[in-house]
């Protein structure tokens, strides 16, 4: 007879600290010796966590009416341009904005600061109007001053992501780090078996409304995120082979810590957001153990030359060869390294674990689950007429 469990079953058993909560690692470690069947019949509640490099990030954030009120037309926060046409005094910052005077500060270094209780120098020009005749402001805001601070990020938590190399003879400077001429290195940035939605690959438990672990505290999934498809290059185990769904996420800044939320600065590339994010997913059977149980050699990814045009394929590689130091391409030993912090995704997993373990945390079903069949778009160049 299968195992089938619900999601009240499982948060009654956390609530009264009878539930076997596992990290995705552990797990993986465990299916060596059980089958799905006694993992599903065992397990209850399995943590997922990624930290990287998430560029598609930003906060929310009103300031608050002055006196005399201003519609805030142009909006600067310490020289970096947000975004004006939320509302009077609404701003949305997002990670990748610029400072105009120093292209290594960004929004998302406004972030941190603000995370970390910095004051942050306002400055925002309106018009005018009857009913806002500020003209000018400049001022200074933090986390306690302003009303809300959260924050949402449109693209999280890629379902799985390429590996970068670059074949030509020049440096190439990349959000994927820098790329070394002549195949010098290979950098890769999931978290492998660790990695949240590669732990749920057909999304049965992560969709609208799950209840994840965001940048230190609670946070929510509100959508799928953008850029989400649902590719047919999938390996025999159903696990895609390259970048495929996303997330979209939200969550209260002012309870969040700098460890989890943190800016970063790209050579020759500009800046990012590394976010923390670790999901929580509920073992309802044996499907689902099945899944959780994948290994790092067990999950292959795309090499893509970035050096290229049309960043051509160079074949695929697994996680467990990535996290060697090395891999070959094309007969050659090519170093690797991660843009993300494994040591920190293990980090989040476990805190969740204990969070799950103490009752703190429970697992959410969503409201609405992601679409199937999906694919991606892109741009298509218009012939200007003569």
């Amino acid at each position: 007879m299968s195992v089938t469990k619900t999601y009240e079953e499982i948060n009654r058993k956390l609530k009264e600290g009878t539930a076997v909560v596992l990290t995705a690692e552990e797990v993986s470690e465990m299916a060596k010796e059980c089958s799905p069947a006694e993992i599903a019949e065992k397990v209850d509640v399995v943590t997922t966590a990624t930290f990287g490099a998430m560029c598609s990030s930003g906060a929310v954030i009103n300031f608050g009416h002055a006196n005399p009120p201003i519609r805030m037309e142009k909006i600067r926060l310490n020289k970096v341009p947000a975004y004006e046409g939320l509302a009077a005094v609404d701003t949305y910052v997002g990670a990748t904005a610029v400072s105009e005077e120093n292209p290594k500060y960004g929004g998302a270094h406004v972030i941190q600061d603000l995370i970390e209780g910095k004051d942050i120098e306002l400055e925002a020009w309106g018009k005018g109007t009857d009913c806002y005749p500020r003209k000018h402001i400049k001022t200074i805001i933090n986390k306690d001053t302003v009303n809300e601070m959260y924050l949402f990020n449109p693209r999280n938590a890629y379902q799985n992501y390429n590996v970068a190399v670059n074949t030509t003879d020049e440096i190439k400077y990349t959000y994927m780090g820098t790329l070394l001429p002549k195949l010098k290195n290979a950098n890769y940035s999931t978290a492998g078996e660790l990695s949240p939605l590669l732990n749920d690959p057909e999304m049965r438990t992560i969709g609208i409304g799950t209840r994840i672990f965001l940048g230190g505290t609670e946070g929510f999934v509100t959508w799928q995120g953008t850029q989400f498809h649902t590719t047919k290059e999938k390996n025999e185990l159903g696990v895609p082979v390259t970048n495929a769904a996303t997330i979209a996420v939200i969550g209260n800044l002012k309870a969040m810590s700098s460890e989890f939320i943190s800016a970063a600065y790209y050579e020759k590339y500009g800046t990012s957001l590394f976010v923390g994010i670790g999901v929580p997913i509920p073992v309802l059977d044996e499907d689902i153990a099945k899944r959780v149980s994948i290994r790092n050699e067990q999950i292959e990814t795309t090499i893509l030359d970035y050096g290229s045009a049309g960043t051509p394929s160079l074949g695929r590689t697994n996680y467990a060869e990535l996290q060697s130091g090395s891999i070959k391409i094309n007969g050659q030993k090519v170093r690797t390294a991660p843009v993300a912090s494994l040591q920190k995704a293990r980090k989040i997993a476990n805190i969740l674990k204990e969070k799950l373990q103490a009752g703190e945390f429970e697992v959410t079903k969503p409201v609405q689950m992601f679409p199937t069949g999906t694919s991606l778009n892109s741009l298509k160049e218009v012939e200007e007429e003569n």
